[in-house]
């Protein structure tokens, strides 16, 4: 069956096979977060991101295979709910932006914008954006985009209203996610379904005049 990134709470992962690199994306605890685990297919290495909740589900995703690295996409809560637990049981590095990273529940690896992740002989790049928390962060690697609460289908991430944080959250996902890479791209969120940046970027003016 073909990947579509339509998941649901308790069922079972939907995964997409890419020529070097296995995703593999479930949807964890009450607020519809989605966990993403890559692996590297010549290495066998993994990368999950965003330990949300339910650290035995996210461990059975897991399984036996070794996983290097956690990245959280930011700091609130539901985002990383189960990082203490699956860190432990996994000896896995956390990684995250710094000006999010103190309000994790344990040390991070800080990455700044534009910096490189491995992933066995992989490599994902980091991608800031500001405006839904100060240290947001999506995880790039070609034609794919895993964007936290950054980026949904239908417009940027939760901003409270703010006008200077939606206009920050818009600038950045314009410059450094829609004028950077092509519409094939596949944008994986933090909640709910995926989409593409093909799908999304007609609707970048509407966004912009709403405000939100």
């Amino acid at each position: 069956m073909s990947y579509t990134g339509d998941v649901v709470q308790g069922g079972p992962a939907d995964v997409r096979e890419l020529d070097g690199l296995t995703i593999a994306k479930i949807e964890v605890g009450g607020f519809g977060n989605n966990a993403y685990l890559l692996r590297c297919k010549e290495t066998g290495d993994g990368l999950l991101i965003d330990a949300a909740a339910e650290p035995d589900r996210i461990l059975d995703l897991i399984g036996k295979m070794p996983i290097s690295s956690i990245v959280t996409t930011h700091q609130h809560q539901d985002h990383w709910q189960a990082l203490a637990a699956v860190a432990e049981a996994t000896g896995a590095t956390p990684i995250a932006h710094p000006l999010d990273a103190p309000a994790l529940p344990v040390r991070s690896r800080e990455v700044e914008h534009g910096d490189r992740i491995a992933l066995g002989v992989l490599s994902l790049e980091v991608v800031h954006l500001r405006g839904h928390t100060p240290g947001s962060i999506a995880i790039y690697y070609p034609g794919h985009i895993f964007t936290g609460d950054s980026l949904f289908p239908g417009g940027v991430g939760n901003t409270q209203k703010d006008p200077q944080r939606f206009d920050q959250l818009y600038t950045d996902v314009v410059e450094r996610i829609f004028d950077r890479f092509p519409d094939e791209t596949w944008v994986y969120p933090g909640h709910g379904k995926d989409t593409t940046l093909g799908a999304e970027r007609p609707a970048l003016p509407e966004w912009r005049a709403r405000g939100w």
